[in-house]
């Protein structure tokens, strides 16, 4: 006989022994009341009101670059796993051929959180130049935010502006940081 052979008889052998083995075992049954099962509390609540502070770039349609600065307002809800909010925000911003500008935009997110700590969302609003009330805008676009202690979160976001009246198509990016109480 072959050691391939003798190999495999050994094995059927030993697999075929497994149910008389387990049959000797004593069945023992657990009269104590199960233990409580640990509650997973999560690293951040995203729910609450919350303040921050964030840097912009914007371009628009003819390539013209503006820079930035703006503060902003919201309030979050998360039900388990996902996130809606608002936020109102006023920024400034200045550059280019285009000069200075005034502007401020209302946004609605829904989110989804990926980690306790990390929320990656869509955004959609309405965006209006402060300086001149006839230039509006409506704005798609979405970010991630992350928190970085119990009450500090960082976020990027990107906007895309969809001229509502009276101005052109821009791209917006933001970083920033928010405030959470």
């Amino acid at each position: 006989m072959g050691v391939f052979m003798q190999v495999g008889l050994a094995a059927i052998v030993g697999v075929a022994l497994i149910p008389a083995c387990a049959a000797a075992d004593t069945i023992s049954i657990s009269t104590s009341a199960p233990g409580e099962m640990p509650v997973h509390e999560a690293a951040f609540d995203w729910s609450g009101f919350y303040a921050g502070v964030y840097g912009a770039a914007r371009t628009n349609a003819p390539s013209e670059a503006q820079l930035g600065g703006g503060v902003q307002l919201g309030v979050n809800t998360q039900f388990e796993f996902y996130l809606l909010g608002a936020e109102v925000a006023v920024s400034g911003l200045a550059g280019g051929d285009l000069g200075s500008a005034a502007y401020g935009q209302i946004l609605g997110r829904a989110g989804l959180v990926v980690a306790d700590d990390l929320v990656v969302y869509a955004a959609g609003g309405y965006g209006i130049s402060l300086d001149d009330t006839t230039k509006s805008n409506v704005l798609v676009g979405g970010g991630l935010e992350m928190a970085l202690t119990d009450n500090v979160s960082v976020e990027a976001r990107y906007l895309q502006s969809v001229p509502a009246e009276g101005n052109d198509s821009n791209s917006q990016f933001t970083i920033g940081a928010n405030f959470h109480f």
